[in-house]
């Protein structure tokens, strides 16, 4: 078996040396029929607890594929304790949103309803399958949780103390995200924190009034131009991991070095 593996897959069993896994349909025809794998080829598989590890896989069914966890390539690490409240948007753009930001490292993605929040609905199962996508390829060890959809006032009615709240306005008495973000964190506060961004069409202004009662609130500004719901995601959660998060840990990537397959004992890149 080539210890270097053609895939990475987030499965929610146990992982440990010997243990078996068994996938499901769409996984099996993935590996066979898309990615064209064989018995004996090897895929790192993870699932949130036990870290990242080989497995090989064993063999091919009818509808499923057997693995056999073989050895550990990383040990579990947690990522930052980082939410996004965020107003569902349209289809496509929502999903972005998921993406992204499991990309960008949060570790809660909860949907909300405001007053001006349209659709109204969220397809919470389609939110879960593209976080896990996005963490495959990411190559982070955990998946977002994903919160049920609320209005935003119970979302906030018991908000916990000590997690900053940065909510993301578009103007009013704000102060720019970096300067927040910097001095947070020059304070010690690294701890817990959130981010609210509203709906395409803003925030009512009886809402704001009512967030920036919270003690934990801190309103920041996203610049001078005015961004799409799905673009404030990205730029602000960039910002934080740039300034509080774990960009700024030392350590850096913790990955397995890359050997070429045509050359194993080769230098690592």
């Amino acid at each position: 078996m080539s210890d270097q593996p053609k895939t990475r897959l987030y499965v929610d069993s146990p992982l440990a040396e010997g243990q078996a896994v068994g996938l499901d349909h769409e996984r099996a025809h993935f590996l066979r029929h898309v990615l064209r794998l064989d018995k004996g080829d090897a895929v790192a598989v993870f699932n949130g607890k036990d870290g990242e590890w080989l497995a090989e896989i064993d063999g091919f069914g009818k509808g499923w594929c057997s693995l056999t966890v073989t050895v550990q390539r990383r040990a579990q690490a947690d990522g930052p304790d980082l939410w996004l409240l965020f107003a569902p948007i349209k289809r496509g753009r929502i999903d972005f949103v998921a993406e992204k930001a499991t990309e960008m490292g949060v570790s809660r993605l909860w949907p909300v309803f405001t007053r001006r929040t349209d659709p109204n609905r969220v397809n919470t199962d389609r939110l879960r399958a593209n976080a896990i996508e996005a963490a495959e390829q990411s190559e982070r060890l955990t998946v977002p949780e994903l919160s049920d959809p609320v209005p935003l006032d119970k979302a906030l009615a018991g908000w916990p103390e000590g997690r900053t709240l940065y909510l993301c306005a578009e103007a009013g008495n704000v102060r720019p995200i970096a300067e927040a973000v910097r001095d947070t964190a020059h304070n010690g506060g690294r701890g817990p924190a959130a981010f609210l961004i509203g709906p395409e069409g803003g925030f009512a202004q009886s809402e704001l009034d009512e967030i920036c009662k919270l003690p934990s609130v801190v309103p920041v500004g996203l610049g001078p131009r005015i961004l799409r719901a799905d673009t404030a995601v990205v730029a602000a959660l960039a910002c934080w991991q740039a300034l509080s998060g774990d960009w700024t840990a030392e350590g850096g990537d913790t990955r397995p070095p890359f050997r070429s397959p045509a050359d194993p004992a080769g230098p690592a890149v």
